[in-house]
């Protein structure tokens, strides 16, 4: 089927007009036949991006919002926490209730000398 979208392609960018966005379109994907036909002969590699994708739809629907963050510490304050939310979700954690768990902890005394361990991945990861 991805041999016969190539045959197709190689067709019909020669009947559109070459100057078109349409054209640059086919062009594009025609001379990058063979990285995109990579997942044909390497099981590993994916036929799309979506995980990729969907790990950073968090981040763009966030943008407008981090722009205003009130101040550069701000900005560096939601970046850390954005980290570390992200970690225990990579981790297997849920970043919500890692977080509740986390803050109660640290209400309750956890001592400061020993914050980093209560860092959402597993202990032999630590420093």
């Amino acid at each position: 089927m991805l041999t016969s979208f190539f045959v197709w392609a190689d067709q019909i960018v020669t009947k559109i007009s070459a100057k078109s966005e349409l054209a640059e379109a086919f062009r594009y994907t025609i001379k990058r036949r063979q990285p995109l036909s990579r997942f044909l002969t390497d099981a590993r590699l994916e036929i799309d991006n979506n995980i990729a994708e969907n790990a950073m739809r968090g981040i763009a629907l966030g943008r407008k919002n981090y722009l205003f963050a009130g101040s550069d510490v701000g900005g560096e304050r939601a970046a850390a926490m954005y980290s570390i939310l992200h970690t225990a979700n990579l981790n297997g954690l849920n970043p919500e209730t890692y977080l509740r768990d986390t803050l109660d902890r640290i209400a309750s005394g956890h001592p400061i000398n020993q914050i980093d361990q209560l860092m959402p991945w597993p202990t032999s990861m630590s420093p």
